[in-house]
């Protein structure tokens, strides 16, 4: 059995101030590549991880391992089995760069198993039994539906202070708005190839340190995302829409993630806004850099590949309005 899924674009976090009970929130985008392939199969022996020859362009491996065993040892917990199983990762995309591999992989392997078990789980179960999904929960609903997504955080009484996903051990947030991403929208990924990947407990230090954020970010993120980001999707209106997204950039935690960024970060994406193109930013904590336009961009991923440099990155795709498939 083998399952694909694929990269997000996370475009904000909505409010960490809480100053109205609610923490978190998300905005977020399905992408159609880079994607996650992964196979398994019961083996009656011992749960065994093997890396395809034609994997991409991964390195420490032994990360992804992790996670692939994590999954599987919470999901045989939760069925209470101890099936073992060979896992073969034919295809995936870097970790630690703003593209939500660590949710997607963790859910690829659980849904595998569950339904090698005969068990019908949906994404949000499976995100409870392996932990995901505890501040944003664009991955878990980009795993489910694909698409552009808005989640409306966490209640503070369930979340009491500010962590990332990868730290944060509640339920995924509710979903207030998932709509088909424009189809003729081309979303750009630029990925310098100088960059310090944002993680574990330096991320969570950051989240300590920098929070709670201004209220008057958050009201104005809020008034953005509600007024003018939302319906310029509906109404596929690409300048309301990167103008909306080039403010939010500026505001509250992103703002922040953006400014401990090294300057070939905002290099990149003042380069793809001097260029022309609407929607620029900066997915998660990096390094990833996005650039959002409805027009050809075969001139501008030429001159992208070349600011970028030998070291660089560059992946031209789309939004992605349906969820994972499983063969």
């Amino acid at each position: 059995m083998e399952i694909e899924t694929s990269a997000r674009l996370h475009l904000s976090l909505i409010d960490l101030n809480g100053n109205e009970g609610r923490i978190d929130g998300g905005i977020g985008i399905t992408l159609n590549q880079p994607s996650i392939k992964l196979e398994c199969v019961e083996n009656h022996d011992k749960t065994e991880i093997i890396f395809d020859e034609n994997v991409g362009k991964i390195t420490n491996f032994d990360e992804y391992a992790q996670k692939i065993n994590e999954a599987c040892t919470a999901m045989n917990n939760y069925l209470q089995t101890d099936k073992t199983y060979t896992f073969t990762l034919k295809k995936a995309y870097p970790i630690h760069h703003g593209l939500g591999l660590g949710t997607q992989l963790l859910l690829s392997t659980a849904k595998l198993v569950a339904q090698l078990n005969e068990k019908e789980m949906n994404s949000y179960q499976l995100a409870k039994i392996v932990q995901r999904g505890g501040t944003s929960g664009i991955g878990v609903r980009s795993f489910e539906s694909g698409g552009f997504i808005i989640d409306g955080g966490h209640k503070m009484d369930e979340k009491i202070t500010f962590l990332p996903s990868s730290a944060s051990k509640v339920s995924p947030p509710p979903v207030l708005v998932r709509y088909d991403f424009p189809k003729d929208w081309n979303i750009i990924l630029a990925i310098p190839g100088e960059n310090e990947s944002v993680s574990g407990q330096h991320e969570v230090n950051i989240f300590e340190k920098y929070t709670p954020v201004k209220i008057e970010d958050v009201e104005k993120i809020c008034y953005l995302t509600l007024m003018k980001l939302m319906p310029s999707v509906l109404e596929e209106d690409i300048i309301s829409f990167g103008d909306a997204i080039n403010k939010i950039q500026q505001l509250g935690f992103k703002k922040i993630e953006r400014d401990l960024q090294k300057d070939k970060i905002n290099q990149t994406i003042e380069y793809m806004k001097n260029m022309g193109i609407p929607a620029v930013g900066m997915s998660s904590f990096g390094p990833t850099c996005f650039g959002i336009t409805d027009s050809k961009v075969s001139k501008i991923k030429n001159d992208l590949k070349e600011f970028l440099g030998e070291e660089g990155n560059l992946i031209v795709t789309k939004g992605k309005n349906h969820g994972s498939i499983i063969k």
